[in-house]
């Protein structure tokens, strides 16, 4: 094992010195979660008009609300805004879940699952229509409901455009399969309300992981990068066994051949202890124009008292996607609440700040992601510096130890508290980056030597570039 060990970090040195490719990063993304509470299924758009747009389900599954904001982080604090309520009866007077908003054509759309005053059970897809400017202000009419091969439970309809075709993914029961939901794709039809043509069965919930307290599949979100197509999906109950299942094909493929797509063996994004996050699902993606963001509900706690559905408490949350060498997502762990964490990349370098048994050493294709995630904080030290806690190990922080650098848990002594504060500074070889002086050692900063970190005096133009980071 350490003989693995020591040949992995002279790989990460030898690639660093070769330039090996990876990924190309995008700037860091700083928002602060939960970005709104009691908010569950949640679906953010980012319009032409400069706005963000957020519609999610409401715990008391009876109404449609939409938010808009400048920024991702202003929609925490933007006016809600109710443009549609359930039925009094019959059809669409119950359960009203997971709406979408969707721009097409010209016309805002909204997507939205319900059920019937005299069988809330009976879920099915409808649709509302808005030709205003702002659709928060604006007046919607309902089309109707979606139509799909069998009239059964469905639910949870996403439009995304690819290569020029608009398609519907959904979530359904299908008759004589013993699953409570799958995953469907269609092309759409003349308008935004029906399909047209072969419906594809793309996944069916069987492994571990995706029948945990049910067989389900459900939530499509579909992602366009790399000359790929993701399409992630929600599996299990939805309390704290809800996670992530993903599906993969190539941008060049027939997507409505079900052989065009790949199953990830396992959940992309799941529950974590150690953050205290539980149950993250029903996602979607938006962009903040330069990095993709992931969008999702989860709670902070993992034990719930009765139906998980009668609890209220799913939060909308987000966080910034990342991409390894092969151009495939990795989104990581639920980071915890506050701050979203930042990687360091190596000014110098194509590789990352990172902890392996709680070294600091610099490394391509970390994984797991969060080794190399860190929440910039007020230093332990007091304002006018910043301290780096890890994302997977709260609680412990970067602090340097005879010049090294390590990941530590904090023991609340001054020299630890100073040890892992820093005063962070403009990049010493480019002021767009940063560079990181210790508080007790003025005059040393943050460097990379060898693949490793240290705390180093900074002298020539190789140890300015040593010890520049970019945030990302």
């Amino acid at each position: 094992m350490r003989t693995a060990r020591l040949l992995a970090l002279l790989l990460a040195v030898i690639t660093c010195v070769a330039g090996t490719p990876v990924a190309s990063a995008a700037p860091a993304v700083r928002y602060t979660n939960p970005i709104a509470e009691r908010r569950a299924d949640p679906h953010i758009f980012r319009h032409t008009d400069g706005f963000y747009y957020l519609t999610a389900t409401v715990p008391e599954y009876d109404r449609i609300v939409l938010r808009r904001a400048a920024t991702i982080q202003g929609l925490a604090t933007a006016q809600e805004t109710v443009i549609w309520r359930k039925h009094t009866s019959g059809e669409m007077a119950a359960h009203i879940w997971a709406p979408e908003i969707h721009f097409i054509n010209g016309k805002w759309y909204v997507y939205f699952a319900a059920g019937r005053s005299d069988d809330v059970w009976r879920i099915r897809m409808y649709v509302l229509e808005s030709s205003s400017a702002n659709p928060v202000t604006g007046s919607w009419t309902e089309r109707g409901r979606i139509t799909t091969p069998w009239d059964t439970f469905s639910l949870d309809a996403s439009t995304f455009v690819h290569n020029g075709v608009r398609y519907l993914t959904w979530a359904q029961q299908e008759p004589g399969i013993a699953t409570n939901s799958n995953v469907y794709l269609a092309r759409m039809g003349a308008n935004p309300w029906t399909i047209t043509g072969t419906v594809t069965r793309l996944t069916v919930p069987t492994l571990a992981w995706e029948t945990r307290g049910f067989k389900v599949a459900e939530g499509p979100a579909v992602l366009q990068r790399n000359g790929k197509v993701f399409l992630t999906y929600s599996a299990s109950a939805t309390d704290a066994n809800y996670c992530l299942g993903m599906l993969t094909a190539s941008a060049a493929a027939d997507l409505l051949n079900p052989a065009s797509w790949t199953k990830s063996p396992d959940p992309v994004f799941a529950s974590n202890t150690a953050t205290g996050q539980y149950g993250p699902g029903h996602n979607s993606f938006t962009t903040d124009g330069a990095s993709d963001v992931l969008v999702y509900h989860d709670r902070n706690y993992r034990d719930i008292s009765g139906d998980p559905l009668n609890d209220p408490n799913r939060r909308t949350r987000v966080q910034k996607v990342y991409y390894r060498s092969d151009g495939t997502p990795d989104f990581g762990i639920p980071v915890p609440d506050g701050p979203t964490p930042v990687r360091l990349k190596a000014y110098n370098a194509t590789s990352f700040v990172r902890h392996w048994e709680y070294r600091a050493r610099l490394d391509t294709d970390v994984s797991p992601l969060a080794d190399s995630q860190f929440k910039v904080i007020t230093g332990l030290a007091g304002s006018g510096t910043v301290s780096l806690e890890s994302t997977n190990f709260p609680g412990y922080y970067l602090r340097h130890r005879n010049n090294e650098l390590w990941v530590e848990r904090t023991d609340s002594s001054t020299l630890f508290r100073n040890d892992a504060s820093f005063t962070q500074r403009a990049g010493l070889a480019a002021s767009s980056a940063v560079s990181f002086e210790s508080l007790n050692f003025p005059g040393t900063y943050v460097r990379n030597n060898g693949g490793l970190l240290f705390l180093q005096a900074v002298t020539d133009a190789q140890g300015r570039a040593d010890a520049t980071f970019t945030l990302e």
